[in-house]
C-alpha cells in the first residue's frame, strides 16, 4: 500500500471529514438523536398499556378482538415515517462558511480569505474526479 502524502490526505479531509452544523453542541446532539428515537417508541407502549387495562376483567374475544385492532390501528406513525439524521456538513463547505464569517465579521481581509476558499475549492474538488 502506498503512502499518502500531506497534500493528499488534506484532500481526503477536506473531502470525508463532516462537521456538526446543526448549531447544537455535539455531545447534545448525541443525546438528542438516541432521544428522538427513544420517545415515539415510549409513546407506542403508553398508548397499548392505556388501550389494553381498559379491557379488564373477563376476557371475551370480542372484545380483546377489538383491543388488539385498535393497538395494530394506533401503531406508531413513526415506524412508517421513521426517524433519520440528518448528514452532517462536509469539512470543505464547514471552512468556507467559517472564512465568508471572518470576512464579515471584519477579522479577515476579503482578499486573503477569497485566496483561502480557492485553495479549499480546489482541494476538495480535485478529489471528486
Amino acid at each position: 500500500m502506498l503512502r499518502k502524502t500531506p497534500q493528499e490526505k488534506k484532500e481526503l479531509s477536506y473531502a470525508k471529514d463532516r462537521r456538526n452544523a446543526y448549531g447544537e453542541n455535539d455531545k447534545s446532539s448525541r443525546k438528542s438523536i438516541c432521544q428522538s428515537k427513544r420517545l415515539p417508541n415510549r409513546a407506542d407502549r403508553r398508548q397499548e398499556h392505556q388501550v389494553l387495562t381498559s379491557v379488564s376483567g373477563p376476557v371475551i374475544s370480542s372484545v380483546a378482538e377489538e383491543a388488539e385492532q385498535r393497538v395494530a390501528s394506533r401503531r406508531s406513525k413513526w415506524l412508517t415515517r421513521g426517524w433519520r439524521k440528518d448528514p452532517d456538513q462536509p469539512l470543505a463547505e464547514y471552512v468556507e462558511a467559517r472564512l465568508h464569517r471572518r470576512v464579515e465579521l471584519g477579522i479577515d481581509h476579503p482578499a486573503t480569505a477569497e485566496d483561502r476558499i480557492a485553495r479549499v475549492r480546489f482541494r476538495s474538488r480535485r478529489l471528486r474526479r
